[in-house]
């Protein structure tokens, strides 16, 4: 006869089973997740003619990034030759728009940007000449300092692959324009007047435009034109390896970040746009060389634009409007796309399945209570929110700022980071799940511990009211803890409080919905088959539906902590991985042995994570991740004063467990502007003076009695910049022979800025009386190059590299105008 049990063995093997479960749950969630975000092989050269090869794409980036070439510059006029000559070899026979070009905007009425641009503009020419043409854009520019292989050589060199490809298919249905404009990085000036001036614009009939937020990852689909449910419903038939989904494109619209695209999208065109946001480190940096570039991520451009070209210049008719889609990509090839009203019937069938797993426990005697449920929910809530929490307080120990500048430690360091990410949230959900099915000893003792970590987050940096609230209701929501709870009454609680949250999405912003509604399905569905997890026979489809939905959360939890510097909101996917991690995770109720083995082992996974990335970013720079290091040399002529402008770039700061020692340029430095080059407070260390050639500044009052400036650089100066305070209205404003609506509001700064080839500003404008009136100017132009005479500062690292305009000489002067 076989001896009994000890009481609570059969149920602890019963856990481990189930934890056994998760763990293969997890591993094929990883594998997923991984097999979602990883790049393409890059094609070789000796590929079909009608494929895409990274290979052949790479020998244009690496004459397009052999350097820095900003708009305006020497070297960007050597790759527009370059280019112009390639273009003629596919048979484009390019044209070149030169202009004067403006970029202003009714949100930001005191800005203007211009710059002096060559867009470049072929055409692939179609079977039908006269049908609305499909527009390949990209920009040909790079930002100051930076090659620019990733932003946008790629995408320049994967238009022309494109092109070389489709070419080879034979004449498409439609004509295609290659538009490669100039200036992107300094306003979009060339997008405006292309779209704005140029005859071949009225011929737009869709746009695909190409960009990069740093050198690596796969391309993402992130932007569309309004009312787009036509335009994924075709994209969706012929995308090859796609990452889109309506969440991203609903967040873009959100955010005042800018491409090309934007330009005709305000018109009311409608297009795709295409980048890559991985390896940010090199977004803009002297490191995005084509050696720090992923092959992979100019094959998966490429890839994803010759799909999208060949089937929008097809014979088919382009697509119309519609209301925009709810869709986002699921696996390999394929995307999920349905109108918003369809996201009421998902729901319906989520609620459905919930209404029938309880049916089901119901006649298989098993009991339910409300109030156990609702504990549940709230268990799952709190836990969302202390891994919410415990990113936040991992961030900000780090003690790297935030900003594009200040988080470059973090950028250097970034597998350590991504990978305290996955681990701080994972193992948060499931300390949420232990805890709901644990004897409760100590009821205090978990809100406490939320509490003193947000209180923790204050040692760094300063007082946190964003770490200490959220541990505080944190900490509020756990006090639900009142005795170990059945684990399907917790877990059905937790997936109506998924059927809460999908809803308000549902109603407030239908194209994010999917987000929580697909997970929920899937979850809930499971629930029904298991009876809320009481059949084990069903145990294994609960770790596969686990591992697809946590696999497929996997590849947005990837994106949106490189797009959004806001650890604290990944604690949602927290809630989304419990709706299915929730019955493998949590232990048998009442029954369990509350012995912490599996708990303990959570919070060190916590904590190791956080300790290692912390840990990385004491140190971060290195010969592949350099500090950025930013001394220009500026003298004040209207002061007579030399200055040094100091902008170290991401000092890895000051955290609880670490402190780095100040900049060496740092030392004796003031915080003071310098309008117009710097408007906000920067450190300044004065410098002997050096000879510098100087600017003019001139202003006359014209017979009609209007009044003209003119601001002439110095020789080589490609920047100026002027701010200008008026003191009485004036109308008919004209910059560079071009009318605008700058100069609007009296006795507010106006911001010009200028990129061209030293030839001089021009501005001239009417006063609106005939009474006396003067404007206050303050100008300055930029050489990109240190003056001779004058003694260079050592780096400010051992490993550092000149970011951006480093290495300049800048010159300020002032000017009083009087009419």
């Amino acid at each position: 006869m076989a001896p009994c049990p000890a009481p609570g063995e059969g149920v602890m093997s019963k856990d481990w089973m189930r934890y056994g479960w998760l763990a293969l749950a997890l591993l094929g969630a990883v594998l997923l997740a991984w097999q979602g975000t990883i790049t393409p092989k890059p094609a070789p050269a000796t590929s079909p003619a009608d494929a895409f090869s990274a290979e052949r794409a790479l020998r244009d980036i690496a004459v397009i990034a052999r350097e820095p070439h900003p708009v305006a510059s020497p070297a960007n006029a050597k790759v527009r030759d370059y280019l112009l000559g390639r273009m003629t070899q596919l048979g484009l026979s390019p044209t070149v728009q030169e202009t004067d070009a403006l970029s202003f905007s009714p949100d930001y009425p005191q800005w203007l940007a211009g710059a002096h641009v060559q867009n470049l503009i072929g055409i692939l020419p179609g079977k039908d000449r006269t049908a609305p043409a499909i527009v390949l854009m990209s920009h040909y520019d790079s930002a100051p300092g930076s090659p620019g292989a990733a932003d946008d050589a790629t995408g320049v060199a994967a238009s022309l692959e494109v092109i070389r490809a489709l070419g080879a298919k034979g004449a498409p249905a439609r004509d295609v324009i290659v538009l490669i404009t100039d200036g992107e990085e300094w306003g979009l000036s060339g997008a405006e007047p292309y779209f704005g001036q140029h005859p071949l614009a009225k011929r737009t009939g869709l746009i695909i435009n190409m960009e990069a937020r740093g050198g690596g990852g796969r391309a993402n689909m992130f932007e569309t034109g309004r009312d787009n449910g036509d335009l994924i419903a075709r994209y969706r038939t012929s995308a090859k390896g796609p990452i889109s989904s309506a969440l991203a494109v609903f967040l873009y619209e959100k955010m005042p970040n800018d491409t090309d695209f934007s330009v005709p999208k305000r018109m009311g065109m409608t297009g795709l746009n295409f980048a890559f946001i991985g390896r940010q480190f090199d977004y803009h940096s002297p490191t995005s060389t084509i050696a720090n570039l992923d092959p992979g991520s100019v094959q998966s451009m490429g890839e994803q634009v010759l799909a999208a070209t060949a089937e929008f210049a097809s014979a088919q008719p382009l697509p119309g409007k519609a209301p925009s889609a709810v869709y986002s990509q699921t696996f390999g090839d394929h995307i999920l796309a349905y109108p918003p009203i369809v996201g009421w019937l998902l729901l319906a069938l989520a609620g459905g399945l919930l209404i029938l797993a309880g049916r089901r426990a119901r006649a298989a005697g098993e009991r339910l209570r409300w109030q156990d449920g609702l504990r549940g929910a709230a268990i799952a809530l709190a836990t969302t929110l202390l891994a919410a929490l415990l990113l936040h307080v991992a961030r900000r120990w780090t003690g790297v700022g935030f900003g594009f500048l200040e988080q470059r430690p973090l950028l250097a360091a970034w597998p350590a980071w991504e990978t305290a990410i996955f681990v701080i949230g994972t193992a948060t959900a499931l300390i949420g799940a232990q805890l709901a099915g644990r004897a409760v000893r100590r009821r205090w003792l978990t809100p406490l511990l939320c509490v003193l970590i947000g209180g923790l987050s204050s040692l760094a940096g300063g007082f946190d009211p964003v770490g200490l609230g959220l541990g505080v209701v944190a900490g509020l929501l756990f006090l639900a803890r009142r005795a170990a709870l059945p684990r399907n009454a917790a877990w059905a609680g937790v997936l109506c409080l998924g059927l809460v949250l999908a809803t308000a999405l549902q109603v407030f912003a239908a194209q994010t919905a999917f987000l929580v509604a697909w997970p929920l399905t899937l979850a809930a569905l499971g629930a029904a088959v298991s009876r809320w997890g009481a059949d084990t026979r069903v145990t294994a489809v609960l770790a596969a539906l686990a591992a697809i939905v946590c696999g497929w959360l996997g590849a947005y939890v990837h994106l949106t902590a490189q797009g959004l510097d806001f650890p604290a909101l990944l604690g949602l996917f927290a809630l989304l991985a419990l709706m299915v991690l929730w019955p493998l995770a949590q232990p048998d109720g009442e029954r369990a042995k509350a012995d912490g083995l599996v708990l303990a082992g959570l919070w060190a996974a916590v904590v190791l994570a956080a300790l290692a990335v912390i840990t990385a970013t004491v140190a971060p720079w290195t010969p592949r991740y350099p500090q950025a290091d930013s001394v220009m040399h500026v003298t004040d002529s209207h002061a007579g004063h030399a200055w040094m402008v100091i902008q170290d770039g991401g000092e890895p700061g000051v955290s609880i467990l670490k402190q780095t020692a100040p900049s060496p340029h740092s030392k004796a430095a003031v915080k003071a502007s310098l309008p117009p080059l710097f408007d906000q407070p920067v450190s300044l260390t004065s410098t002997p003076g050096a000879p510098v050639a100087l600017p003019t500044f001139a202003s006359r009052i014209e017979p009609d009695g209007r009044v003209t400036m003119v601001l002439t650089p110095p020789p080589g100066a490609r920047l100026a910049r002027l701010n200008i305070r008026l003191g009485a209205a004036v109308a008919e404003v004209v910059v560079q022979g071009q009318r605008t609506a700058w100069l609007g509001k009296p006795g507010e700064v106006h911001r010009l800025r200028w990129a061209g080839s030293g030839q001089p500003l021009t501005i001239s404008f009417r006063p609106v009386k005939a009474d006396a009136g003067q404007a206050e100017v303050d100008f300055g132009t930029v050489l990109e190059a240190w003056p001779p005479a004058a003694a260079r500062p050592r780096p400010s690292a051992d490993h550092s590299m000149a970011w951006n305009l480093s290495g300049s000489t800048g010159v300020t002067g002032k000017a009083i105008v009087r009419w």
